[in-house]
């Protein structure tokens, strides 16, 4: 069974709703990616997306866009790079889901057998590439369920037509878009959010998890009720830009770790 079937089944079963912090893979360097994923997880995090830094994101705010420039621009971190993250953090003792976020075209430049290959063979769960409509994925999908990866569609309440459509085919959980736009912090949420929540869970047996926006203890608990995960992105992705100075020094990288540990234990509450 896939890990992330497994971590939402015990879950359901403890009456709990997944936390699924979102990072920048890279960001500020690749020893630290793996640091801070042992962190999260110590900090009650159920499943971590590893974020591919790219050039020209489609659903990246900015606090994302700096992580990724910092990755690219600083480390030259390459697809290849963040998908072998997550087999060191295996060596390191995580146990918990990783699901790969990215975009097509550096799947594409890799080669689809060869990218499902490594993905496979690293140990990821999951697969979010945002610029893949459902009407292009036909491929991919079919890749990615030989290699046991679960394909996570994106749906936003301006899908209201799509949703039973592209939640039929979703494996693993269907990712709920909570706000137009980019992603970032945000203090409301999209008008009809609850309606449109409640459509995606009528159209799947799947568990939905919603993300975009959420970055406070308050936002988690108040989407808890409806939702079996929550994703929380830019609010951690910048509690790291802020610790960059203590990261990089050697007699404060505990602090730095710990500083993003009880952020995200906040988050789980």
């Amino acid at each position: 069974m896939n890990l992330i079937d497994t971590a939402f089944a015990r879950l359901k079963s403890e009456g709990k709703t997944a936390l699924i912090p979102f990072l920048t893979m890279g960001d500020p360097d690749l020893a630290t990616s793996v640091a801070i994923i042992q962190t999260l997880e110590k900090a009650g995090a159920d499943m971590i997306e590893l974020g591919v830094p790219y050039s020209d994101p489609l659903a990246d705010g900015p606090v994302i866009q700096r992580a990724s420039e910092r990755a690219l621009l600083h480390n030259s971190i390459t697809l290849r790079d963040c998908i072998e993250i997550a087999e060191q953090a295996r060596e390191a003792g995580v146990k918990i889901p990783f699901i790969l976020f990215t975009y097509y075209n550096p799947v594409f430049q890799f080669g689809l057998d060869a990218f499902f290959e490594l993905v496979q063979s690293k140990g990821i769960s999951g697969l979010i590439i945002p610029d893949l409509p459902i009407e292009e994925d036909e491929e991919v999908r079919q890749l990615a369920e030989a290699a046991n990866v679960h394909l996570i569609p994106l749906v936003a309440p301006t899908s209201k037509a799509r949703v039973t459509r592209i939640s039929s085919k979703a494996k693993g959980f269907v990712y709920c878009v909570s706000s137009l736009g980019v992603t970032g912090e945000r203090a409301d949420f999209h008008t009809g959010i609850d309606e449109f929540l409640g459509m995606v869970r009528e159209a799947t047996d799947l568990p939905i998890a919603v993300g975009f926006g959420i970055s406070s203890r308050e936002q988690v608990a108040r989407f808890e009720k409806q939702c079996d995960g929550v994703i929380v992105g830019s609010a951690i992705v910048r509690q790291i830009e802020e610790a960059i100075p203590k990261l990089q020094d050697p007699a404060q990288r505990e602090a730095g770790l710990k500083q993003i540990g009880d952020f995200v234990a906040q988050l789980k509450g």
